[in-house]
């Protein structure tokens, strides 16, 4: 049902740079692109699109508002998690198992957007 999720940046360039590397461990990749949007996606599931907000505005990141990002493992996750930090992204909440179905771990990019890893099962 989900077809995509926009995420703000004030720094369009260091944001693509970032989400190119993270979302290559998920075999994400760019697909189409405008002067002020990019979207990512894996043919599998929905896409993940980084923006500057059309209103010209400072983008700012929801309190509350996060963007679940699904792996095909426990290790995935670990190494996606791994990546992001390595990216400048800010630990949230390292990987490991939040319910007996759900192992998750979770990370802040650069304009503060919340980003969740996660593998159900």
């Amino acid at each position: 049902m989900l077809g995509y999720v926009t995420l703000g940046t004030n720094n369009y360039d260091k944001a693509l740079a970032f989400y190119d590397g993270l979302l290559a461990e998920l075999g994400g990749k760019r697909l189409f692109n405008s002067d002020r949007i990019q979207f990512y996606g894996n043919g599998q599931s929905a896409m993940l699109a980084i923006c500057k907000p059309y209103d010209g505005k400072a983008s700012t990141s929801g309190n509350g508002t996060m963007v679940a990002l699904s792996a095909p493992s426990k290790e995935i996750v670990d190494k996606v998690h791994a990546k992001a930090l390595s990216l400048g992204a800010v630990d949230e909440g390292a990987p490991g198992q939040r319910l007996p179905t759900f192992y998750g771990a979770y990370f802040r990019d650069a304009d503060g957007n919340k980003l969740c890893v996660f593998k159900m099962g």
